[in-house]
């Protein structure tokens, strides 16, 4: 699965590209922070079964903030927009897209998948599929199948939907199995198991690295334009 790093690495370049001029360090400290958070239901499968991939990874969350967000910054008397100013609901914006894209979306298609619209429906969905174009079959899709059940002749839709909370468990580092054997457990910390993944925390870093540099000779010239000005 991402590792909690690739996840960041992704964040970090969406932060790059969203946040514009009030990308800082800080705001991409606040970015991270959010990004890594749906990773807090990984301990709650400790207590509640299935609740990793289900809890926090869920485009609920994102379904009821959005709405709950664009009130709140657009109102009058907004606490956010009157505390920091534009700065502030723009990063509340990037952390919102970021959590969708850069956490939950990005294990929607992988592994087990998550629990896409819990608790409103209690089952796993994976992002499965391919799209492409043929000369011979035109335009094919897989990731939503519609085919017809030959018992009812009912019509039935093949989303990549799984197993329900109960019966699904996504390995991880705090557990790896539903129902560890008993002696040493294996307990591993990912960092990139896919070259894609290493290829994506790579691109994070060098579009991190970039934007500083870029901020840096910005900075330059702006202090030598203001050395000439007062000459």
């Amino acid at each position: 699965m991402p590792s909690s790093v690739v996840h960041a690495a992704l964040a970090a370049a969406l932060a790059v590209g969203l946040l514009g001029r009030f990308y800082d360090r800080r705001a991409l400290a606040v970015v991270l922070v959010v990004v890594v958070v749906p990773e807090v239901d990984t301990a709650l499968g400790l207590v509640m079964a299935g609740a990793h991939r289900t809890v926090l990874h869920t485009m609920v969350v994102s379904a009821v903030v959005a709405p709950l967000l664009y009130w709140e910054t657009t109102r009058a008397d907004s606490a956010i927009r009157s505390r920091w100013g534009a700065r502030g609901v723009r990063i509340a914006w990037v952390g919102l897209l970021v959590h969708a894209f850069a956490h939950v979306a990005l294990d929607w298609t992988h592994l087990e998948g998550i629990n896409l619209l819990w608790p409103v429906l209690d089952r796993f969905f994976t992002l499965e599929g391919e799209m492409y174009l043929s000369a011979s079959e035109g335009f094919v899709q897989t990731f939503v199948d519609v085919g017809r059940d030959p018992e009812t002749g009912r019509s039935v839709i093949d989303a990549g939907q799984g197993g329900t909370r109960a019966e699904t468990h996504v390995s991880n580092p705090a557990q790896p199995d539903p129902e560890p054997d008993p002696g040493p457990v294996d307990r591993r910390f990912p960092v990139a198991v896919r070259g894609w993944q290493l290829h994506v925390l790579l691109t994070g870093a060098f579009v991190v690295l970039a934007r500083r540099l870029q901020s840096d000779r910005l900075n330059r010239c702006g202090d030598r334009s203001d050395s000439v000005s007062d000459d």
